[in-house]
């Protein structure tokens, strides 16, 4: 015969089923039955089976805080500049081929299929051939300030993570009068914004540990965004922070830069992505 037994759970006593042959036990107290069978005499009781409605064996709120523990922290978002807060404007390829020449930027290029730091390559030059270098690198990106665009869904984003009070900094190889129009122009601040001036620049992680270090958070608690592999990738995961890369066409696709062996954390398509991934991976915590 099926019976129940008493079975004591978060303080409160429940039947259970048991299939042995000891002693019937007590009858629970009519409270804990239905209404239909209060009234049935207590030994016709003790063996009739139910299902009691039983509550969760955890609160909601204990379920919402345990689904929360399991999103890692996440403190504060670095973003890279051109490609990434605005659209790419600045023709990459003209400006190397000016400071290279055709020839020579076709066999650099050859020999570098991921892309070309134009900024470590005339590092080794005479000073005079570097002022030259300058001069054109310059005029290209005085000429991207005066096309500056915003790139859609920056400001979105960056007001979601303002409703957060999640930080946000910038690191970008462009100059510092670029970042202030920035600034200026769409009213978004980044702090800490560091521009090319600050040495040494990315792919070196040494820009996002000074805002790590200026925030007072650890690497692992920030994310690094930037549309750039072998720049923003590499200095994010040299730091040791989370990395998203922004691949809008999907040129990362291209086997020319398997070679690099870096491989983001997250990759996404827009910035609107961006905001979706920070609500669903991470606890968002200032």
């Amino acid at each position: 015969m099926i019976c129940f037994s008493h079975v004591h759970f978060n303080g409160s006593t429940w039947p259970s089923r048991t299939t042995d042959s000891s002693p019937v036990p007590s009858p629970l107290p009519p409270k804990y039955l239905p209404p239909k069978y209060r009234t049935m005499p207590s030994l016709l009781f003790k063996c009739i089976p139910f299902i009691h409605p039983k509550p969760h064996p955890f609160p909601l709120s204990l379920l919402t805080a345990m689904s929360t523990k399991t999103k890692t922290r996440l403190r504060g978002v670095v973003f890279d500049m051109d490609g990434t807060l605005t659209v790419p404007v600045i023709d990459f390829s003209s400006m190397y081929k000016a400071v290279l020449g055709e020839t020579e930027y076709r066999r650099i290029r050859q020999e570098n299929p991921s892309g070309i730091d134009i900024l470590h390559l005339i590092e080794s030059w005479s000073p005079d051939e570097q002022r030259k270098a300058n001069e054109i690198i310059l005029d290209f990106e005085r000429l991207g300030r005066e096309r500056l665009q915003i790139m859609p869904g920056a400001a979105e984003l960056c007001g979601f993570l303002d409703s957060k009070k999640i930080r946000r900094g910038l690191i970008t190889r462009n100059v510092k009068e670029a970042v202030d129009l920035y600034h200026q122009r769409f009213e978004i601040v980044f702090s800490p914004a560091l521009s090319r001036e600050f040495r040494p620049y990315k792919p070196d992680p040494a820009p996002l540990l000074h805002i790590c270090s200026t925030w007072d958070v650890q690497p692992n608690e920030v994310m690094m965004v930037g549309d750039s592999l072998k720049d923003d990738v590499a200095c994010g995961k040299r730091a040791g922070a989370f990395t998203c890369l922004l691949d809008e066409k999907g040129r990362y696709c291209s086997a020319d830069f398997t070679e690099l062996d870096l491989e983001p954390d997250f990759k996404v398509a827009s910035l609107a992505e961006v905001h979706s991934l920070l609500e669903t991976k991470f606890d968002l915590v200032p």
